[in-house]
């Protein structure tokens, strides 16, 4: 068995867990960031001074062994109407945090309902503290909490909190203990990057020899990633972490009917494609999304499964992966 730590946020961080928990042949934990500070998920913080709820939740609910996922995750994710009292919060976050009440603490509830739901797999924070996450446009613009970067609307420079953070000791156990440390598919700036600005998960991912993979996003994030290239993601990666943070990226090659790609680009969201011919890390590419019914683009979990798969198979193999996807992608160009 492997020990597979995946790191991130948010729904793409979840769909890629909803197809990982398939893996027979890895013990698999997530270390989510707490950073969020939007919707019913801020109100409850800000409320009963707890951290972050909603991307622990979308976990989750993610790893869950129920019979009917689907349902399961809409009743997780149910929303209350109105704006008073209940309104405009999500069943799943009451929950936790009725749980919370009743175990005494934050990692309380998320054992309690890994046990009731039989998750499989170990869920962790990159922290317990209660954090606001800032940024600093390249104009010197700063803006603050996790919810106001996306809509300033500006080229972020970089992400960082102003207070120490603290980070929560398991999350580092894992990282340590890791054969395989994944970034997940996510918000770059405000899923991914809150996680590794935490000096000791930089620290700890470092000081492991093992393989680190980015699953990179399909398309870009309308301010967040406008006019990013694969390789401006790993840069961004690599500018809040350290130098060579990734061995391998996993790029989405499936493609896109032009009527998606148009209503995409109405909102200012394009494919994310490689531009360069020269890298110091591989590259797989493989068909990785899927369109739901309303046409929007979702990285297929059973694909991701698959490559996760095929890369654990090449770890097993003791293959370099920044050599084995370097041949392999001169290969197929």
């Amino acid at each position: 068995m492997k020990n597979v730590v995946v790191i991130g946020g948010g729904s793409g961080l979840s769909s890629m867990l909803s197809g990982m928990k398939k893996l027979e042949n890895a013990n698999i934990t997530a270390i989510v960031t707490v950073a969020d500070n939007g919707g019913s998920t801020g109100r409850l913080r800000q409320t009963y001074n707890v951290p972050a709820i909603g991307d622990i939740r979308h976990v989750l609910t993610a790893m869950a062994n129920v019979e009917d996922e689907s349902l399961f995750a809409e009743l997780m994710n149910y929303r209350f109407s109105g704006n008073k009292d209940i309104g405009g919060h999500n069943l799943g976050n009451l929950m936790f945090l009725a749980l919370m009440d009743i175990t005494g603490s934050f990692m309380g509830a998320i054992e309690a309902i890994s046990h009731v739901l039989n998750v499989r797999g170990k869920i962790v924070p990159s922290t317990l503290d209660i954090v606001t996450l800032y940024a600093m446009m390249k104009d010197g613009t700063m803006i603050r909490g996790e919810e106001s970067i996306p809509k300033a609307h500006n080229n972020i420079n970089k992400v960082f909190y102003q207070q120490k953070v603290h980070p929560y000791l398991d999350a580092l156990e894992a990282i340590r203990d890791a054969d395989l440390i994944i970034y997940g598919i996510g918000s770059l700036y405000t899923s991914i990057i809150p996680n590794l600005i935490i000096p000791e998960i930089s620290q700890a991912i470092h000081d492991n020899p093992c393989p680190k993979i980015y699953f990179c996003n399909a398309m870009t994030q309308q301010g967040e990633t406008d006019g990013y290239s694969v390789e401006d993601h790993i840069r961004a990666l690599e500018k809040h972490s350290f130098k060579d943070a990734v061995d391998l990226v996993v790029v989405n090659q499936s493609y896109i009917p032009s009527p998606i790609l148009e209503t995409y680009a109405k909102q200012h969201s394009y494919p994310v494609e490689i531009k360069e011919t020269e890298h110091d890390y591989g590259i797989m590419q493989r068909l990785l999304v899927q369109f739901d019914v309303q046409g929007r683009i979702r990285h297929d979990p059973k694909a991701v499964c698959t490559a996760v798969a095929e890369i654990l198979e090449k770890i097993d193999s003791k293959e370099d992966l920044r050599v084995l996807y370097q041949r392999s992608e001169k290969t197929n160009l």
